[in-house]
Order: structure tokens, then sequence, then C-alpha cells
């Protein structure tokens, strides 16, 4: 199965990865425009060029940009020139972004909004139809433009209450991504241009609100998540934004994380580098080819200013403190930038994948009569698969039910999923019967609604006899799950226990009670009842875990690494997907990148908060060696740190 690494490409056709950061300048952060200061702002950029970003993101504050119906205000167009040549003299390039109304916690409406809807009043998408063309039309042709966008999030400007989730109409908003995407291009531009809505849609969060990535990826150049998770496990949120990105595989585009960040007032100096670290270097491995941190600096003077006053974390995004010292933060982007640098990164791609976390169709289309909990029950069981899959050192794919599922892979996951559809399974089995091995965790779902498994001949497939009663769920009595292996099974020896966590709510914290019928009992539970099966079917087989291991870990806190890596790996390893180079400690994960000239380069990637050490299994015949040319034995790293290596063959 093929893996995204799409890049933007420059104009002799080279590929290119953006390094960039988020800016306003500390002179008045959205206001900035009003109190330019020429000579902080190229201090700023300096700050950021000499640390290797060579790009920024910034905003035409709309009331200020627009103060009337078809009027562009001369005194900030002219400054917004200015902005440009001093990012031109540094050899740095920008990304405008248009309709920012929405920032950092606060909505602003130009004064003549008057009410009128952001989509679907006529005269309001004109007004914002000529702003675009008129202010593309002027900076088209500066050198210093790579890109444009859109908008700043504006779901939430549209509908901050609900984020536009249910009262976003996904038609109006296409119309209008295509009126304004027009725009830019009857302009005469021809850089990269995208949305900024966050890529929030159905297809990565499980909620329609209105902005559905498919309809929206014939428009755009670029996909560009805005990532910041709340989570109650540390690899969960380090692999998040990891996640998202995998998701839009969608249409083939580039992914460039848009904005990724936090506040220095949630974080110690020292785990926000580690956050960083992580996030840059897992989403490189799950296929982005650009950053832009939020943000640039601090803004302590801006106290008494709106949306700080309010907000007053926001003040503490930046990657520079208020007097523009460098924080540790930036100091991080600088390393993976020098990483980028001598692996080539532009010319890395990522290695096809033998193994595939299977994304159920209800993640993202609105069947009748379904509830919004078995959406989002997709999205929590498949990020955990994720993170088990890499702990496995998988370089898993992501195959989406809705595109049709690729026949190209070893094995299919199949995580705690309680609905997929019938042409889905039947596409499954036929897999199983040509090679695959197809494996299926059972999950009644989370509710009651219609609670069960939708698994249309469930015995036949599985070779099992069901013992379920209508209506009823089997409870999981015991605190754990001790999955006992009953033969050898892909590195899992006879004899050896498992123990998962359970959790749940009173529906979906439930087993399938079977019995075999052809199939061989793998593992049992601590009752004795089959936990996991295996069918042989054709050549392949469908494997049966009669437990939800991925979603009672998804809803655990501080959960990770648990047990359901190590089932991955010894089914990757029956199936024939087991990864070229792995590191038998879940804590460190690996990652391969090949470089267009043949070299392989190998990411080690720790998620402990200790220092340790790395013991690599790779191919015969192959070693390791540091980017300084050291051959490497062993991989040393610190807490939550990252060493890249070459192998050579």
């Amino acid at each position: 199965m093929e893996r995204n690494s799409a890049k933007l490409t420059g104009p002799e056709g080279e590929p290119l990865m953006w390094v960039g950061v988020n800016y306003w300048s500390r002179t008045g952060g959205p206001l900035m425009w009003r109190s330019y200061d020429a000579a902080v702002v190229e201090e700023e950029l300096r700050t950021m060029r000499d640390h290797g970003i060579t790009l920024t993101r910034s905003f035409l504050y709309w009331p200020d940009f627009m103060p009337e119906e078809n009027t562009l205000d001369p005194a900030m167009l002219e400054r917004y020139d200015d902005f440009l040549e001093r990012h031109a003299a540094l050899g740095m390039q920008t990304v405008p972004t248009f309709l920012v109304g929405h920032m950092s916690g606060q909505n602003w409406d130009p004064a003549w909004r008057r009410g009128r809807d952001v989509f679907a009043d006529a005269s309001f998408v004109a007004q914002q139809e000529w702003y675009v063309r008129e202010t593309t039309a002027r900076w088209k042709d500066h050198s210093a433009v790579a890109g444009w966008l859109l908008t700043n999030e504006i779901p939430i400007y549209a509908d901050w209450p609900s984020r536009g989730i249910g009262t976003l109409d996904a038609d109006t908003v296409l119309a209008w991504a295509k009126t304004l995407t027009g725009a830019v291009r009857s302009a005469g531009a021809t850089q990269p241009v995208s949305i900024g809505d966050g890529a929030w849609g159905v297809e990565t969060s499980g909620a329609d609100n209105g902005f559905r990535i498919r309809d929206l990826a014939e428009l755009v150049d670029f996909h560009g998540p805005h990532v910041y998770r709340m989570e109650t496990d540390a690899v969960r949120q380090h692999l998040g934004a990891a996640f998202v990105c995998e998701l839009l595989d969608i249409g083939g585009k580039p992914v460039i994380m848009e904005e990724f960040g936090l506040t220095s007032d949630w974080a110690s100096e020292q785990n926000a580098a580690h956050y960083y670290r992580q996030i840059l270097h897992t989403t490189l491995l799950a296929g982005a080819t650009g950053w832009m941190a939020w943000n640039n600096t601090d803004y302590d003077a801006l106290e008494d200013q709106e949306p700080y006053s309010h907000h007053p974390f926001e003040m503490h995004f930046g990657i520079t403190d208020c007097e523009g010292r460098p924080k540790e933060q930036l100091r991080e982007v600088r390393r993976f930038t020098e990483v980028l640098r001598r692996t080539d990164a532009p010319r890395l791609s990522r290695p096809g994948a033998r193994a595939a976390i299977v994304v159920s169709s209800f993640l993202e289309k609105m069947y009748p009569f379904t509830q919004p909990d078995d959406r989002t029950g997709v999205l929590t069981s498949t990020r955990q698969a994720y993170v088990a899959a890499r702990e496995a050192d998988l370089g898993v794919g992501v195959a989406r039910e809705a595109d049709g599922l690729p026949g190209d892979c070893s094995l299919y996951l199949l995580p705690s999923v309680k609905q997929l559809t019938a042409p889905g399974w039947s596409r499954l089995r036929r897999l199983a019967e040509g090679g695959a091995t197809v494996y299926a965790s059972y999950f009644a779902g989370v509710h009651d609604h219609a609670r069960g498994a939708w698994w249309p001949r469930l015995d036949e497939t599985f070779g099992v006899r069901k013992k379920l009663r209508y209506g009823l769920a089997d409870t999981i009595e015991d605190d754990e799950l001790r999955m006992v292996f009953q033969r050898g099974f892909g590195g899992i020896a006879a004899g050896e226990e498992l123990v998962f966590p359970v959790a749940g709510t009173e529906s979906s914290r439930s087993y399938l009670p079977v019995e075999p019928d052809g199939a061989e009992v793998l593992a049992a539970d601590a009752h004795g009842r089959p936990a996991l099966l295996r069918r042989g079917t054709g050549s392949g087989a469908m494997v049966l875990c009669t437990y939800p291991v991925e979603h009672m870990a998804a809803v655990t806190p501080r959960v990770n690494p648990e047990p359901t890596w190590r089932l991955y790996a010894a089914l990757a390893a029956e199936a024939g997907a087991a990864p070229e180079v792995s590191v038998p400690d879940p804590r460190v994960m690996t990652g391969l990148m090949e470089h267009e000239d043949g070299r392989s380069f190998v990411w080690f990637i720790s998620q402990h908060d200790e220092p340790l050490t790395a013991q690599p299994e790779l191919p015969g015949g192959a070693a390791l060696r540091s980017l300084d040319g050291g051959r490497l034995s062993e991989v040393g790293l610190p807490p939550f740190g990252v060493v890249v290596a070459e192998m050579t063959r």
C-alpha cells in the first residue's frame, strides 16, 4: 500500500518542505498593523531565520485591512508591502491569510458585516471575493509570497458555540470555497492555496462541521491541520497529530502542519521541547511535509488588549519570549531543520506499507439511523490502534473503507470495529482467501442503540458459533483481561500471558462469547473462554479477538504501552508483514524513510521519560551509522529523544 509523501514544489519542480511559524509581531498581536514597527519585525524575522525557519504564516486582520465595503486601507497595504520586502531581504517567504475574523479566543467582525451569514449571504460573499481578489492581485508576483490561505479557523468565526458542527451546510461551504479559491486564481496567482479551516472535517474528527475534506480536496493544493490535543496518555498525545496526518491521505495532496504548539503556561520549558520534538518527527514519519508552529512570540506587553486580557494563556504560545529571546521550543525546531538538511528530507519518501489499519466508513459517512458516538468510536479505537502499531514498529498504512480497501497488504487490522459495510466485509473475506491475514476485534459500541457488532456472517467468517443473547451485553466482570496463549504465535510463546486493561461503558465493556467451529483457539481468557481465534481460509486467515482491546485501552488513562503492540507484532510476523527495522521495546518507535538516490534513514523515537538504550534488529547484512558517520551497534536515547541514523546494506 502506498503511503502519502506528497510535497509542494518550487519554480523548477523541485520538492519543497516548509518549516515556518505563525506570525504576529510582539508590538501588537492581531493589531500589529496599527502599530507596525519595521525594526522589531525585522529583528523577529531574523531570529526565526537564524534558527532554520524560512517561512511565516501572516494575517491580514480583516477589520483593519477592509474598513468599509469595496475599500482597502492604503496604510495597511503599504505596511504589508514593507513586511514582504523584509522577508525577501532575509531570504524568507510568507503565506498571507485573508479572512482573519477569528484569532486566539476572540472573533472580530468588520464593522460593515451587519450580521450577514458568512457563507450563504450573496452580498457578503461578494465582498469576501472582492477582498481576496484585490489583495492577491497586489502581491501575486512578489517573491516573498509562498502561498495563500483563505481564512483562519473560519468554522469558529462562523458559529463559535458549535464550531460549525451540525450548523454549517456542506454544499454552501463548498460553493463559498470555490468562489474564494477562484478569486485567487482569477487574480493570476500561481502559488499553492488552501482553506485555513484547520482540517477539522468529519473525515478527521467524526463530527461534521460542513468543511468536508473530500469535497474541498479538489480545490486546494495542500491540507493544513491545526492540532492542539488534550489527552490522558502521553503516547497518544505524542502521536495525535501524526494520526491526523495519516487520516489526511485524501486526494494525494501534501499535508502541512499549519498549526501546532502549546502555551508555556501549561508546560515546563523542558516538557514543551519534548512535545515539539515528538510532534515534528512523528508527523514527518506520518507524511507531513511542512510545519508552522504556533507561534513566533509571547505578548506580555499586551495583557490589557483582547484577546489576551480574557485568555491570558494565549500570551505564551511563542517560541520566543516577550523580549524576543529564543525558548527551548525554537531550539528544537532548529535541531529538526538540521536533521532535514542532513538527510536531504525533501527527497525522502515513506516506503509502502504491508500492514493497514482499516478505517470504517462509518467515521465519515452519514449513514441513516446511526449515532454520533458510532463515528467518534471509530476515531478513538483507530487512533489507539495506530499507537499500538507504531509501538510494534509497523509502518502501517491507514486504509479508508470509503476509498475502497487496497489489495496489496499482507495484514489488515480492524480495531474494535462495531460497524463496517456489508461490501466491506465481503472485500476483506476475499483478501483473506487470497493470502492476507485479516484481524478484527469485537466491539458492541458505547451505547445501547442497536447494540452489538454489525458483522454479517460472523460465524462463517471466523469459524465460530456465537453464544450471544439478543439485547444483552456479555459484561466483562474482571478488572483486567488475562490472555493466555495456547500455542506459539508470531513470537509469543505457548503459555505466555498478556494482560490488558478493562474499561468502557455498560455496553462497550463486553466480550463476544463463542465456541470454535473450524477455528483454532490461539489464546484463552482467565476463565478458559476463547479470546483469540484463527480460521484459515484460502491461502490466508481470519483472526478474531473476542475482546475490544483497542477500545478499552483508548478510554484508559496513562495506559501506553499496553500489550496490543505484542498482538500486532505477532500478527505481522505470521502474515509476513514484519517491519524491516525494529526495537524489542515498545517505548522506542522506529520509522524508515527512503531517499530517491537509494539511501535509507531510520528514526528512533523514545516515549520514555528517562534515558534508555535501544538494541535495533536489522535485516541481514545491514548496519547503522550516525549522521556524523560513526558506526552504531546500539542507540542511546535521552528522555523522549530522537536519533536518526543511516542504514547501510
